[in-house]
């Protein structure tokens, strides 16, 4: 391994932690109650191995195949988490089902009963989080939920719980990128307001996380609850993106 990688990346890990620590006190809430996502997509193994030295096991990937060679280049070490936390479609889901241990970005019906269909093959039961389109945006995957639409995205919710092979354990979003990371604060915010509403009419589900926040807002997303953030560049630095993608 490359010593001025791991140095590099370690510095950056603890920084991260500081910032955490730092973010969760302001919120008067636990460090310890917030779990980082470090996110490897487009990082090469040498990288990953780097994080994997400094104690970090849960990582986030966007594109299944493309994680496939991390996955099991590193099968032998224990207790490494790989997180799907990009949009899925349905002819993936044999490989999310086998490879994962967690998805992210759950985004409709037909792709929980594709999941759920799939994990019933490996007999596992797999902790899925709900994408919810807190921005709007139409170049954005998740769901669109308004005061218009709630009741009729809590009837799709009941419909995923009863599926056998998932276990809603929370929601996740992506708000629009913006320079202020003050600005994200008004969507963490709704989708924290929309969690209470879920664990209200759900008391009987695990509702345990709020998966939202990145290298650039995390900081402010741990102040509005969040208890998963997903964070690359800030840990694992610049990401070779000239690789060519099959998008999923």
């Amino acid at each position: 391994m490359n010593n001025h990688i791991a140095e590099e990346i370690k510095n950056r890990w603890l920084a991260v932690q500081d910032s955490i620590e730092q973010s969760a006190v302001r919120a008067h809430r636990k460090p310890h109650d917030i779990k980082v996502i470090v996110v490897t997509k487009f990082q090469p193994i040498e990288r990953v191995e780097a994080a994997i030295q400094c104690g970090i096991r849960d990582f986030g990937e966007n594109y299944p195949e493309m994680a496939i060679e991390k996955i099991e280049h590193f099968s032998n070490i224990s207790h490494i988490r790989w997180h799907m936390i990009g949009h899925l479609q349905s002819r993936k889901a044999s490989i999310v089902a086998k490879e994962f241990s967690m998805f992210h970005a759950l985004d409709s019906l037909k792709i929980a009963q594709k999941l759920d269909n799939a994990l019933s093959i490996y007999d596992k039961v797999m902790p899925v989080l709900l994408e919810i389109n807190v921005s709007g945006e139409e170049s954005k995957f998740g769901w669109k939920v308004d005061d218009n639409s709630c009741s009729k995205w809590m009837e799709i919710v009941a419909k995923i719980s009863q599926l056998p092979h998932l276990r809603i354990n929370g929601l996740m979003t992506m708000p629009p990128f913006f320079d202020d990371p003050e600005l994200s604060r008004p969507y963490f915010i709704k989708l924290y307001e929309l969690f209470v509403k879920l664990r209200c009419q759900f008391p009987a589900l695990p509702l345990d996380h709020l998966s939202m926040g990145t290298s650039q807002d995390f900081r402010v997303a741990i102040e509005e609850g969040a208890t998963m953030v997903r964070i690359g560049t800030a840990i694992m630095g610049s990401r070779n993106i000239s690789q060519r993608i099959e998008q999923v």
